[in-house]
């Protein structure tokens, strides 16, 4: 195992370099100064069929800062974040700023939207595992999908551990860092019949290792999903209903925070410019962030850029009710920031939920996605066209499982046309949602 990491010992450090680089900046002559640091320290373990594959110790660190001369803006960044490295990451942001062209929208975001509550959000829980019990954990894993009868071989099982530590601050005197950890566990089998071969997967994934499940579970799950694609067949060719399996809607909450985000507005790169207000769902459906939910994936007291974050709402009953904006991006749309520089934290949806059968039985005849290929979304028109597997549906109940085909559609329309979330809801991220049934959809087959 790497060096203990000393979560506490590194956060203290961090912030006394990050003052540092601040203050050097307005020495050295800076109007303002921004300054991002992190260290992060990990293992990470794969096993291919009952044999160790690789073992990575790894640890990496960083630091940025950014420097304002006026309206004139210069970074510079380094992985070395000795006195030395500082002065001369400093140094190298006031040069690059001199070069640079004036920015109206240029600078730190406003000193009274600093965060001030910054509380312990409980997402910090390391996992004292040495390598040889991350290998066991992983081998135990893979060994429950390959027992599983009709499982061929293995394409691996991974397991990855970490921890770390971020720290912002600027010239406003806000500093603000956090301490962070993540535990994962994922196993991918390969089975095989007359058709021919198929592979799938499952995956765990927590801030806490006693949130993730059990290994050979999870391995268990990985031999079941794989195990029912075998047979696969290309579905009819026609305009259906689609059931996106919950981490594939979860894509579609990806697309639609994309299209709403400040960069692409600014840009007038989005489908959504000039939308808000307008019905974009159908009104029992509402999205909302929280940023400061205890516990979880994404959950951070302020932004990128200091700022306090708060909960917003983004879907207010169908309308899009507010873009997702930084500090920068709300400048050049003459707009407020929504205290989402770095992101959306913490997607969660209020919807009236159904079970999946529920679901299949309002479908009646089309196809459950579970797996999506190609990166076919078009963010300034909407388009959306992907490659998929998954099953064909008929008189509400699943028939067979589906291959080689693509499904396409325009998210305003499949977005109008959502017609049910499932209550399946996927929580292994940082958007929780369930399946997403859409009610109609081009389906390409054989």
């Amino acid at each position: 195992m790497t060096q203990a990491f000393d979560a506490a010992a590194q956060q203290t450090l961090l912030e006394s370099r990050s003052r540092q680089a601040v203050e050097l900046a307005r020495k050295l002559g800076a109007d303002a100064c921004e300054v991002g640091a992190s260290v992060d320290q990990g293992v990470g373990v794969s096993v291919r069929e009952g044999e160790v594959e690789t073992v990575e110790l790894s640890r990496d660190q960083g630091i940025a800062v950014t420097v304002y001369l006026g309206q004139r803006k210069g970074s510079a960044s380094s992985t070395d974040a000795g006195e030395a490295s500082i002065r001369a990451v400093v140094e190298k942001a006031i040069a690059i700023a001199r070069y640079t062209g004036e920015d109206p929208a240029a600078g730190l975001a406003d000193a009274a939207l600093m965060a001030t509550h910054l509380p312990d959000l409980d997402v910090h829980h390391p996992w004292a595992l040495t390598t040889e019990e991350a290998v066991e954990l992983a081998l135990a894993c893979e060994a429950a999908g390959r027992g599983k009868a009709g499982i061929k071989s293995s394409d691996g099982a991974s397991l990855s551990s970490g921890e770390g530590v971020r720290v912002y601050a600027n010239s406003h005197g806000f500093l603000g860092s956090q301490r962070g950890s993540r535990h994962s566990l994922s196993c991918m089998l390969i089975a095989e019949d007359d058709a021919g071969m198929q592979r799938d997967y499952d995956f765990t994934s927590a801030r806490d290792p006693r949130d993730l499940l059990a290994p050979e579970r999870v391995g268990e799950s990985a031999a079941e999903h794989t195990l029912r694609r075998l047979g696969a067949r290309r579905p009819a060719t026609g305009r259906m209903p689609v059931l996106f399996d919950p981490n594939l809607a979860g894509g579609l909450v990806g697309s639609l925070m994309s299209a709403i985000a400040g960069g692409a507005l600014f840009r007038q790169a989005t489908f959504l410019c000039d939308r808000l207000g307008d019905a974009l769902f159908p009104e029992w459906f509402s999205l909302q962030e929280k940023p400061m939910e205890t516990g979880a994936m994404a959950s951070s007291p302020f932004d990128n850029d200091g700022v306090q974050t708060r909960d917003n709402l983004f879907i207010d009953k169908g309308r899009l009710a507010s873009y997702m904006l930084s500090a920068y991006s709300a400048r050049r749309l003459g707009m407020q920031t929504t205290a989402n520089a770095g992101g959306a934290r913490n997607l969660r949806i209020t919807a009236p939920l159904a079970s999946r059968d529920e679901l299949l039985a309002r479908m009646g005849r089309g196809v459950l996605v579970t797996e999506l290929m190609g990166q076919g979304v078009n963010g300034v028109t909407g388009d959306y066209s992907r490659g998929a597997a998954g099953f064909w549906v008929e008189n509400g109940k699943i028939q067979y499982p589906v291959e080689e085909f693509t499904i396409a559609g325009n998210l305003q329309t499949m977005f109008r046309g959502l017609a049910g979330v499932g209550s399946d809801i996927d929580t292994r991220g940082s958007i929780h949602t369930g399946s997403w049934l859409i009610d109609e959809m081009t389906v390409a087959g054989g």
